[in-house]
Order: structure tokens, then sequence, then C-alpha cells
């Protein structure tokens, strides 16, 4: 039982840096998306609101949690 604590806790100790740095990378592509496309008032709005969620949970060190919000963002854009 201690070995998968530990190992859990040692998978999200390498994991969490991965998602720091794709968080930045992510908002760059969700940046260049939205100047990109046309998309309606609602959609530019929820776009925005997730892009600066996501970008607030980053500062925050919420990594994991950031990156969902992103990709939700990058979602309504079409984007990967």
């Amino acid at each position: 039982m201690k070995f998968l604590v530990l190992a859990a806790a040692a998978a999200v100790g390498f994991v969490s840096p991965a998602f720091a740095f794709q968080c930045p990378a992510d908002i760059a592509t969700i940046d260049q998306a939205m100047a990109a496309r046309q998309l309606s008032d609602a959609d530019r709005a929820k776009v925005n609101a997730l892009r600066e969620e996501g970008a607030r949970l980053h500062a925050a060190g919420s990594h994991a949690q950031s990156v969902q919000k992103l990709a939700e963002a990058k979602r309504m854009l079409g984007v990967q």
C-alpha cells in the first residue's frame, strides 16, 4: 500500500512540471487561433473566459486544471 501511494505521488511530481510548460504554449495557440477565426460574440466570450481561467490556474500552480480549461478553449476553436 505504501508503494502505491509513493508511486502515485511520484507520478504527480513528474507530470506537474510537464503541464507547467504546456500552459504557456496552449495560451499562445489560443491567442493565435482567436486572431485567425471568426467567432460569435458569445463563443469569443466563452473562449476568452476559459483562456483567462487557464492562465489564472497556471499562475496559481494548478497546472493540470489549467491544461483542462485551455484544452476546452482549444476545442471550441478547433485547434489541437
